[in-house]
């Protein structure tokens, strides 16, 4: 039996849902609140460029991982797995927006198989994920406090 690797973070922005949404669903906005140098789209989805089935590129510095979007719920929920870029085997992630009584929760987490390189890539993650929702957050506040 394969024993997983979990990696996951959470925070509350002020902004919305709605707010939230544009900034985790459209990979090309990722540079603009994250640590990526580049974010693009190698293949569309069902019925959307961010769908299901999209395969989507992040590089940040010499890493460009490719990922694929598993599933979609419209602004709520988004899941993907890793197809190249980090060596880790059976990667999951998702993000769920939750609405709370401030704003938004925002959930980030992950998932893969316990390989050698995979808790190599976890200790990367235990910190680049929690930034990244931070970095998300701080965004999402900075277009709450402009509309």
């Amino acid at each position: 039996m394969v024993t997983r690797l979990h990696v996951e973070a959470e925070g509350t922005t002020r902004a919305g849902p709605e707010a939230v949404w544009p900034l985790v669903a459209d990979v090309t906005r990722y540079p603009e609140w994250g640590p990526w140098d580049e974010g693009g789209y190698d293949r569309p989805g069902d019925g959307s460029e961010h769908g299901s089935g999209a395969v989507r590129r992040l590089r940040y510095g010499r890493t460009t991982t490719v990922e694929q979007v598993l599933d979609v719920e419209d602004g709520r929920r988004i899941a993907y797995t890793v197809l190249k870029g980090i060596p880790v085997r059976n990667y999951r992630a998702e993000v769920v927006l939750t609405p709370t009584a401030e704003g938004t929760r925002v959930d980030w987490s992950a998932t893969w198989d316990r390989t050698l390189l995979g808790r190599i890539v976890h200790g990367r993650l235990r910190t680049f994920i929690p930034g990244v929702v931070a970095d998300l957050v701080a965004a999402a506040d900075r277009e709450a406090a402009a509309t």
